[in-house]
């Protein structure tokens, strides 16, 4: 009987410790679901990005480290991993009632990711469930004390907390200023006789940090995502953008609530012949003249306020 119960306890271990690791690996698998993330973390926490870009990180690789320990029943002196976990879960926890209550329960809390789509109410019910294992393995099982866990567990939880900063370099706050300097960019398109949605502003005059959106583009939904809460943020930041994209316009607005930021449409010719086929692409413009360039990642607020300091 002993056998049995204890079986069951390893079993218990192993299935949390997995559900663990499988949390961590959905909000990193890929740039999209690691960005969301970081994302959810500024939207709704209200942190700055390098909080953000820094706790993320810290946060994925700790939730994978209890994991893989999880798995192999090493629990540490006191059984802190176990406690770790569970206090982790609470921490989880208040943080969806939060977001179920200023957000709304339509809406994914990123604890899978992208991977799968949970809601608030979904994944509180998640956390329940896994708060029993834990509370059992503490009460009755102490995992195995073998003087090997001195040297696993400090390993686990460096590598782990350290892929994160590996997988996902913190990008430098100033822009990537272009290699080749200034150039002079064609907006006439933007212009063009009986537009009815051409700029109200004049883009060749004065400082603006133009954006080139295609609807459908991942990347350039977190771009706009950004732009919207720094806009929130500093409303005097001069940005407009370019869409472009046969996608769900509804579907674009929707995700990214980016109603703050003026803009214009394009047909794919023109957009294409602005952006070279890539995007999104972000051009800090003074003059009517391209002075630096950012991508969607180390796209930063400060480094932007910096260049709209200079004369």
């Amino acid at each position: 009987m002993k056998k049995v119960v204890k079986a069951i306890l390893i079993t218990l271990s192993v299935l949390t410790g997995l559900v663990f690791i499988f949390s961590s690996y959905t909000k990193i698998d890929t740039v999209e679901s690691f960005e969301a993330f970081q994302y959810a973390t500024v939207e709704y926490l209200h942190l700055p990005w390098i909080v953000a870009a820094i706790a993320c990180r810290v946060l994925i690789g700790f939730e994978a480290a209890l994991g893989v320990l999880l798995c192999l029943q090493f629990y540490g002196r006191g059984k802190w991993v176990l406690k770790s976990a569970l206090y982790l879960l609470i921490a989880f926890s208040i943080y969806l009632i939060y977001l179920w209550i200023k957000i709304g329960n339509n809406i994914n809390c990123g604890c899978f990711g992208n991977t799968i789509w949970m809601s608030p109410s979904q994944s509180l019910i998640k956390n329940i469930i896994l708060v029993i294992p834990i509370l059992i393995l503490i009460r009755y099982y102490d995992g195995f004390r073998i003087t090997l866990a001195k040297f696993v567990v400090p390993i686990a939880l460096i590598v782990s907390v350290a892929t994160p900063f590996v997988n996902y370099q913190i990008p430098d706050t100033k822009p990537q200023w272009l290699n080749k300097g200034r150039f002079q960019i064609n907006l006439s398109a933007l212009y063009a006789p009986g537009k009815q949605d051409a700029p109200k502003v004049d883009l060749y005059k004065g400082k603006h940090i133009i954006a080139f959106f295609s609807l459908g583009c991942p990347h350039c939904r977190m771009a706009a995502k950004k732009m919207r809460i720094m806009k929130e943020r500093n409303p005097n930041l001069p940005f407009y953008m370019v869409l472009a994209g046969t996608h769900d316009w509804k579907e674009f607005w929707e995700d990214t609530k980016v109603y703050n930021i003026p803009y214009t449409r394009l047909d794919s010719k023109p957009f294409l012949d602005l952006t070279g086929g890539t995007f999104p692409r972000i051009l800090y413009l003074k003059d009517g003249w391209a002075e630096a360039e950012n991508d969607y990642i180390s796209l930063d607020q400060q480094s932007i306020e910096e260049w709209l300091s200079k004369p």
